[in-house]
C-alpha cells in the first residue's frame, strides 16, 4: 500500500535526525510525521512536498504521496487494527472525568448502532479507537487502565458488530481484540457480552453449532452475574437450537434469557449494543417460534416487538418484518411472503441494505418456490439464482 512506501520512504530519509527535528524543518508538527512513518494516516500534497524540500528528497516523497490511493473503510480498520495490540501495553495518566468522558463516549456509540447505517458510522468508531489508542500509550493509575481498557475493549466489540452487519469478515479480528481488552481488564461482565455479540455473527453466516458454543461461552464466563450478556446469549442459544428443531431447548433457552433479562439493573434495559430491552427479547423469542413454524406465538412475539421497537432501529425492525414474511411460508403462502420481503427491502434507503438484512431475505427468498415471486424477489435482493 501507497501509505506505507510512504511511511517508510520518509523513516529512510529521516535518518538519524529526529521527529522533533524533520518536523520543524518541514514546519508541520511532530505527530504528523510520526502517523505518516506508521502509515496511520495518508500524506497530502502539501505536506509531502514540505518533506520532501526538508529532507533533500528530491521529488520522492511527492511521487509517492501523488500515487497514493484513497483507502477504503475496510483497509482503515485493518491497518487501524494492527496499532491496537500494541496500545494495549500501555497507559497513561488522566483524571476521573477524563475517563468518565470516554465512558460515556462508549455509551453514546452504543446507542448509534441502533439507528445509524454502517458507512456512516465506521470512520468516526475508528476514529475514537484510534484517538483511545493513543490515550493508552501513556501511563495510568491501575483504576483508570482497567476502565480505559474495558472502554476499548467495548469499542472494539462494537466495531466488530458494524463490521459485521455490512458483512465485512475483518469483524473476527475484532472480537479477538475485544475479548483481549476484556480479559486485560479483567472485565467478566464485558467478556461474556463480547462472547455474546459474536455468537450472533456465527448464527447470522448459518455456523449454528459455533453460535452455540460462543453463546454457551457467555453465560458460562458471565459466572451468575446480572449483566447483557446471558441476556443477549440465551435468547441467542434458544434461536440456533429453534433452527435445529429443538423444540425443548428452545423453549428453556428463551426462560433462561427472560430471567437473564428480569435480572438487568434498568441501567442496561436500553435500546443500545451494549443493553438489553424486552422489546429484544420478543423480536429474538419470535424468531425462534418463527423457525420452529409455530406461527401463531412467532407472530405474537413478533407484533409486541414491532409496537416497542423504535422507528429509527431500521436493522431489527426489519429482521422482524422479515421473520413475519417468513410466516406466511410456513402457513402456505409463499406469494405472500415473496410480497412482503420485497416490500421490507426496497422500503429501505439503499444505505440502509445492510448485508445482514439481505441476508435474512435470502434466507426467506429460499423458502419461496420456482417461479415468478421467487425470480422477482431474487431480482430485488440482487442475489444469485439457488442453484
Amino acid at each position: 500500500m501507497a501509505d506505507t512506501e510512504f511511511g517508510a520512504a520518509l523513516r529512510r530519509l529521516r535518518g538519524n535526525r529526529s521527529i522533533r527535528d524533520v518536523a520543524a524543518l518541514a514546519a508541520i508538527s511532530k505527530s504528523q510525521v510520526s502517523y505518516l512513518e506508521s502509515g496511520e494516516r495518508a500524506p497530502t500534497a502539501v505536506v509531502a512536498a514540505a518533506l520532501d524540500r526538508a529532507l533533500g528528497a528530491g521529488g520522492e516523497l511527492i511521487a509517492l504521496a501523488a500515487s497514493s490511493p484513497q483507502d477504503s473503510l475496510s483497509e482503515r480498520a485493518a491497518r487501524l487494527h494492527r496499532g491496537v495490540t500494541d496500545a494495549l501495553a500501555g497507559v497513561g495518566p488522566m483524571t476521573d472525568a477524563g475517563v468518565e468522558d470516554w465512558e460515556y463516549t462508549v455509551a453514546r456509540h452504543g446507542k448509534a448502532t441502533r439507528w445509524r447505517p454502517e458507512a456512516e458510522f465506521l470512520p468516526d468508531l475508528m476514529a475514537d479507537i484510534a484517538d483511545l489508542q493513543r490515550v493508552l500509550k501513556h501511563r495510568q493509575s491501575p483504576q483508570a487502565r482497567r476502565r480505559l481498557t474495558t472502554c476499548l475493549a467495548q469499542l472494539a466489540g462494537l466495531l466488530a458488530l458494524t463490521l459485521l452487519k455490512a458483512g465485512d469478515p475483518g469483524a473476527r479480528d475484532w472480537w479477538r481484540t475485544g475479548r483481549a481488552a476484556a480479559t486485560a481488564a479483567d472485565d467478566r461482565a464485558t467478556l461474556s457480552w463480547i462472547y455474546a455479540q459474536e455468537a450472533y455473527q456465527h448464527y447470522y453466516t448459518g455456523d449454528i453449532a459455533g453460535a452455540l458454543e460462543l453463546a454457551g461461552r457467555s453465560q458460562y464466563v458471565a459466572g451468575g452475574l446480572p449483566c447483557v450478556g446471558p441476556a443477549l446469549a440465551a435468547p441467542l442459544e434458544a434461536r440456533a437450537h429453534a433452527v435445529l428443531g429443538r423444540h425443548d431447548r428452545a423453549a428453556a433457552a428463551l426462560t433462561a434469557g427472560q430471567t437473564a433479562l428480569d435480572r438487568l439493573d434498568p441501567d442496561h434495559q436500553i435500546q443500545s449494543a451494549l443493553g438489553y430491552t424486552t422489546a429484544h427479547w420478543h423480536f429474538h423469542a419470535g424468531d425462534a417460534w418463527t423457525h420452529l413454524a409455530d406461527t401463531a406465538r412467532a407472530r405474537d412475539e413478533l407484533h409486541q416487538a414491532m409496537e416497542l421497537y423504535p422507528t429509527a432501529d431500521y436493522t431489527d425492525r426489519a429482521l422482524i418484518g422479515l421473520d413475519l414474511a417468513a410466516c406466511y411460508s410456513a402457513d402456505g403462502d409463499p406469494d405472500a411472503a415473496a410480497t412482503a420481503t420485497g416490500h421490507i427491502v426496497m422500503g429501505l434507503p439503499p444505505e440502509q441494505r445492510s448485508a445482514l438484512i439481505i441476508y435474512r431475505a435470502g434466507q426467506v427468498a429460499d423458502t419461496v418456490p420456482e417461479g415468478t415471486a421467487r425470480q422477482e424477489l431474487r431480482r430485488v435482493l440482487a442475489l444469485p439464482p439457488a442453484e
